[in-house]
């Protein structure tokens, strides 16, 4: 018996560890929310949303009201049909990104449990271990070595740096990072908080520097895919498309306009299915792919994690959320791997 019969929504607070700065901003705490949906069956589907004005422009009030409206248009539909269900939910919330990622993913999770079916082969795999890179935030230069030598002391392989802001710091935190760390794989993430000729300057200098650096995500604003194309055609670094694709037609025009060299695939930004058509698009173009989140607890993560484990092909995975919350919703995991079990996303939250 596959009918929905009843939906929860609740708020989920989640502290952090510290405050996680970036150029957008700086968030205090991971105000999330909890979806539930239970089938005839008695099978339940956990889902999690992560609202971010900075991001995704939303609050978890708006994200509460909107996945408690949408009760109505679940309960008596058969999870069987979650292609139509969920068409029908974006539809009728178009931007309610967070809402609808939650809500999607207890769909889909409720669907994979009837079946008990780990969410990486809904996906096309096999539950995989997923390795994650670490993120470091923006602090000081003295700060951010300390944070990068005990990321690689935990085994995290890559680091993510964060800038954004003015050049001439941002280099001196990535230099902090690169001494401290000298065998990582080093990212950085401006979260468009650059001008072309800021990022530009600072890829001339991180090379002139002899500084490695694998990625320069998201260097200018978000609605500038004609910036994010110059930004490509004139640094060395490979540049990746993240808050600028939230949809398969956002990817469509930044691999049109030669935009990026990796498209972000964020389910926070896309939902689950959303998120497959980013990838196939990406793949087809000769994109790189990469996964990133936004400050969920283990439900979205792990959702994140099968995702990649079940299409495969993602050249960097930032995955990292679960690791900068002071309290997950299972007890915490450390080190730089997602270990991945079924059915569905394989988290029962113990809230």
């Amino acid at each position: 018996m596959s009918d929905i019969v009843s939906v929860g929504v609740e708020a989920l607070d989640l502290p952090l560890v510290e405050p996680f700065e970036i150029a957008l901003g700086t968030q205090y705490e991971a105000p999330n929310v909890l979806v539930t949906v239970e089938t005839e069956s008695g099978v339940v589907g956990y889902g999690e949303g992560s609202p971010d004005h900075y991001v995704t422009g939303e609050t978890q009030g708006a994200t509460l009201d909107t996945a408690r409206h949408a009760r109505d248009l679940l309960v008596g539909r058969d999870v069987t049909d979650y292609r139509a269900v969920i068409e029908s939910l974006h539809a009728t919330y178009p931007g309610a990104v967070s809402a609808l990622f939650a809500l999607e993913t207890a769909i889909i999770d409720a669907y994979c449990r009837e079946r008990e079916l780990p969410m990486s082969e809904f996906f096309g795999g096999t539950p995989e271990p997923v390795r994650t890179d670490m993120s470091i935030p923006i602090h000081p230069p003295e700060v951010a070595a300390d944070r990068a030598a005990a990321a690689a002391d935990a085994g995290f392989e890559t680091i993510k740096v964060k800038v954004g802001q003015r050049v001439e710091t941002d280099l001196e935190r990535l230099r902090a990072v690169a001494e401290a760390a000298p065998d990582a794989t080093l990212t950085v993430d401006a979260n468009q908080g650059w001008s072309v000729s800021e990022a530009v300057r600072f890829d001339d200098a991180v090379h002139d520097a002899g500084i490695p650096l694998s990625l320069l995500e998201q260097p200018v604003s978000k609605t500038d895919v004609a910036g994010l194309a110059s930004v490509r055609d004139r640094t060395k670094t490979p540049v990746a498309a993240d808050e600028t694709v939230f949809t398969p037609e956002d990817a469509v025009r930044v691999v049109r306009e030669d935009a990026a060299d990796v498209i972000n695939v964020k389910l926070g930004k896309s939902g689950l299915l959303g998120a497959a058509d980013i990838a196939a698009i990406a793949r087809a173009a000769g994109r790189d792919l990469m996964v990133g989140c936004m400050l969920e607890s283990s439900i979205g993560i792990h959702t994140s994690a099968h995702l990649v484990s079940g299409i495969g092909g993602f050249s960097h995975v930032d995955l990292d959320a679960t690791r900068l919350l002071a309290e997950d919703v299972v007890p915490k995991e450390a080190g730089p791997v997602h270990a991945l079990d079924g059915p569905g996303h394989g988290i029962t939250p113990n809230v």
